[in-house]
């Protein structure tokens, strides 16, 4: 027998909304998504980057019968419109901020009209609009996430990351096979090589972690990275994957490195 699974409205993020007869070949040649065939309904995750192939806006592009919504950061979202205005040109494309709310729920199906989290299935699933009345607070939401080793906005920042050191090709936000896109030529570099040096990994603590920015130290000397966000007894840090052997620790606590199944397999 199912039980009611826990839903969180996700005041931290927001949505743009982009319709107009151009709407798919404009968003198609910018993000790091395919959206030419997006079916409505269907939710898929990707990025917008820098020319230079660093992160500047995680989004999720949500399928609508006459365009699309942008699921984005909120503290984030003016700053992206601007951007998508100013790539648009002769576009004939219509972007515009939308205060529909955004949900998440994990657990047990919640039933009709969620749509699966493109990223890991065990996130759950992403609701929008729906007449859905929160059993849970985003904080509990990001301790879920945090458990599956999956980061957030928080650990990679604005023009500091590449996205697969942040783990975007792993969770589908990355679509090797659509044309280009912002960006592209970096990040294709960087997984046809396979030469990956970094990449954001969970850390577990015996108490509460560091704060963003503490070292990650090997054996107490070498540099092994550094801690990000965190909540409870773990956080996300951006480690060097040549560096997990032996000791770690972060300002001075024993840190345990954790290879979530979904990173395993790369």
């Amino acid at each position: 027998m199912s039980t009611q699974p826990p839903i969180a409205a996700l005041s931290s993020r927001a949505l743009i909304a982009v319709s107009g007869e151009d709407w798919r070949s404009f968003l198609h040649g910018l993000i790091t998504q395919d959206v030419e065939t997006l079916a409505p309904g269907e939710v898929r995750f990707g990025a917008l980057l820098n020319p230079q192939g660093r992160l500047l806006f995680d989004l999720f592009v949500v399928g609508r019968d006459d365009g699309a919504f942008l699921d984005v950061e909120r503290a984030s979202r003016e700053a992206l419109i601007l951007r998508l205005t100013m790539y648009r040109l002769r576009a004939k494309v219509q972007i515009a901020a939308d205060e529909t709310p955004v949900l998440a729920a994990w657990g047990d199906d919640p039933g009709h009209g969620w749509a699966p989290d493109p990223r890991l299935a065990a996130l759950g699933w992403r609701g929008y609009g729906l007449e859905a009345a929160p059993t849970a607070d985003e904080a509990a939401y990001d301790a879920h996430r945090l458990a599956l080793g999956v980061p957030g906005p928080a650990d990679w920042g604005v023009e500091q990351t590449y996205p697969i050191e942040a783990n975007f090709d792993l969770l589908h936000g990355i679509d090797f096979h659509k044309g280009c896109f912002i960006g592209q030529e970096t990040t294709s570099r960087m997984k046809r090589r396979g030469q990956i040096k970094n990449r954001m990994l969970p850390l577990a603590f015996d108490g509460p972690p560091p704060a963003a920015g503490a070292e990650l130290l090997q054996g107490g000397e070498r540099r092994a990275g550094e801690v990000l966000s965190g909540q409870g007894t773990r956080a996300i840090a951006l480690v060097r994957l040549d560096r997990l052997e032996g000791a770690l620790t972060a300002d001075g606590q024993p840190a345990r490195a954790e290879k979530p199944d979904w990173l395993e397999a790369d």
